[in-house]
């Protein structure tokens, strides 16, 4: 078996492949690592066959739609998952084949009502539901302490035992771990009353992950996180640094444009020197009428530059092919000492 687990933080994803057939699936993959999982993919001479989100995650943000998109490959979750974009829903007991690998489905609802674990030779995925050490919470959206506990207790924890248990978290970089460990030393596991396990999970008392919104926002729907837009409209947006503004501003550069799109408090009490003011959020409505010529060098300008970056990539699509965004926005431009006009 081809077999690769890769870290992102406490995020773990795994490509699974047969060498004969050099197909592999990829397992919950993660965004910011887009780019590692195609290079894997490439250097091994595999074709990806499958996609898999083990669970709705809300935690981190999925590759599996975007990945899916750049491969031309189905998105695998199960049946009950929300997502829009999944294109095979697995009921529990389906297989999927990969080669000589037959990869089996688990139902195992409880952290998510969606989450499944795939068994596969003598290993088990276990999502979020089993964890080295743990188990997945289940007071984020769709969670059922009443449902882990017939998925740890009256399924998963009844196979092998000598099963490997690979997670898509693991906190303690162990990398795996197995049934028979977890049955030994996990201490939610020693809670085997059905009442007392529930009671338990109940009060956990768990901090909301950092980007539950916006992760269930983007991993129930496919849509773009922020992080994307921003690299989406970097990568088709020039820059200009601090100190070559400030020299076309001081030469006098008649062919320029400052454009400052923050709001008018922010432009009134600082703003590079000459900037005219168009708030983001009337670019569209108003650009016409600011912005007459469409051949003019534009610098948008923000407080941290990623506004004016969206801004700036926003004035390309619109035509104005010459725009750039100011390298680091007016913090970098108080920072750096240079010339403010206010009021």
């Amino acid at each position: 078996m081809i077999f690769e687990q890769i870290a992102t933080g406490g995020c773990q994803s795994y490509v699974v492949g047969c060498p004969d057939a050099c197909v592999a699936a990829l397992i919950d993959p993660e965004i910011r690592q887009l780019d590692r999982y195609l290079g894997s993919i490439a250097r091994g001479g595999l074709r990806v066959r499958y996609v898999i989100d083990t669970h709705t995650h809300a935690d981190h943000f999925s590759a599996a739609h975007e990945i899916a998109k750049k491969l031309g490959v189905p998105v695998v979750m199960h049946r009950d998952s929300p997502a829009p974009f999944a294109d095979l829903r697995l009921q529990d007991g389906d297989m999927l084949v990969i080669g000589s690998i037959r990869m089996q489905a688990i139902h195992t609802p409880g952290h998510t009502r969606d989450s499944m674990c795939l068994l596969t030779g003598d290993r088990l995925f276990t999502g979020d539901t089993l964890l080295i050490g743990a188990t997945g919470r289940t007071d984020l959206p769709t969670g059922d302490p009443e449902q882990l506990y017939d998925s740890l207790f009256n399924g998963i924890l009844k196979l092998d035992p000598a099963l490997k248990v690979f997670p898509a978290h693991d906190y303690k970089q162990q990398g795996s771990s197995t049934i028979a460990d977890e049955l030994a030393s996990n201490p939610r596991l020693q809670k085997r009353d059905r009442a007392e396990f529930v009671e338990m999970m109940n009060h956990l008392n768990l901090t909301a992950p950092t980007h539950l919104t916006e992760a269930l926002r983007t991993n129930m729907t496919g849509g773009k996180t922020v992080a994307q837009l921003l690299a989406e409209a970097a990568a088709k947006t020039p820059f200009v640094s601090l100190v070559e503004l400030n020299a076309r501003i001081a030469r006098g550069a008649g062919d320029l444009v400052v454009l400052d799109v923050r709001e008018r408090d922010a432009y009134n009490a600082g703003r590079v020197p000459g900037a005219r003011h168009l708030p983001r959020g009337q670019l569209e409505l108003r650009v016409n009428d600011e912005l007459p010529d469409p051949t003019a060098r534009i610098v948008t300008v923000c407080e941290f530059g990623k506004i004016s970056t969206l801004a700036a990539a926003t004035l390309r699509d619109l035509g104005f092919m010459r725009a750039t965004a100011l390298d680091g926005g007016m913090k970098a431009w108080r920072e750096g000492g240079l010339p403010i006009e206010q009021g």
